[in-house]
């Protein structure tokens, strides 16, 4: 599932957030145009995240980024200049109070932007179809700046750097909760030997949440993932679509997800 990573220097151990599976593409539910329009908005968020890793020290790809020490060096800069320090955003100067928008686009390796990215292809569609693509924007930031500045809040002596769009994710994770709570998820589970099965998203999604939740409990101020920020963005991400739409009524045919054909 999304995660939020906190960078340590220079080896950037982190460990992978915990998650029930690997989800493809959820089924439909009830609700939405046969026809929706594509999901423009999540595709843009998905390429600029893309075009940041690619143009860092952290994708390897640069030159002139150098390697060995001196590429470790330059992605420890980056990540301090561009990414968040709680202390720092806590400090009360104006400058870190960006980081948290800025933070959001950096990932800090393949497989992290990887599996960030999978879950915002997978469930942001669907999503963004029903809120529209502006609003579906600024939930996004909004949520993910949020969650990330809880976490900093939490742990405000804490002078690692917070990378990565999980947060935000996290958020569309809540909302897609609230709005296809039917709709089904292929998940692949480890202790299952890698059989793909069927779930309901509200299955798969609370246990997710009970995973990062207990795991917050444990956070603390040193590398690692930001459990803490999954469970804020992603109780941010529910609380809104319920709050928005608790009065929407369901109608029409079903809409189709990433690689599915409208019925």
């Amino acid at each position: 599932m999304p995660r939020d990573r906190t960078v340590h220097d220079p080896d950037m151990d982190g460990t992978d957030a915990q998650r029930p599976g690997r989800a493809d593409a959820p089924s439909r539910d009830p609700g939405e145009h046969p026809h929706p329009a594509r999901p423009l908005m999540t595709y843009a968020l998905i390429g600029c995240c893309c075009l940041v890793f690619l143009i860092g020290p952290a994708s390897g790809l640069v030159p002139s980024y150098g390697t060995g020490q001196a590429l470790q060096e330059a992605r420890s800069a980056y990540f301090n200049q561009w990414g968040v320090v709680p202390r720092t955003l806590l400090s009360g100067a104006v400058r870190p109070l960006a980081a948290p928008l800025t933070a959001l686009f950096l990932h800090g390796n393949w497989l992290h932007l990887l599996g960030n990215l999978l879950f915002l292809f997978v469930f942001g569609g669907l999503v963004e179809q029903r809120m529209g693509p502006v609003r579906f924007a600024l939930f996004y930031l909004g949520t993910g700046y949020v969650a990330m500045l809880c976490y900093a809040a939490a742990h405000p002596a804490s002078g690692e750097t917070l990378v990565g769009a999980s947060g935000a994710i996290s958020a569309v994770l809540g909302a897609f909760l609230y709005l296809h709570p039917h709709a089904r998820v292929t998940s692949v589970f480890p202790f299952l030997y890698f059989l793909p099965l069927r779930f309901p998203a509200w299955v798969v999604l609370l246990f997710w949440l009970t995973v990062q939740w207990l795991a917050a409990r444990q956070d603390g101020d040193g590398p690692g993932v930001a459990y803490l920020a999954h469970v804020v963005g992603f109780t941010l991400g529910f609380v809104y679509a319920w709050l928005c739409y608790r009065r929407a009524k369901v109608t029409g045919p079903t809409p189709a997800s990433e690689g599915e054909t409208p019925p």
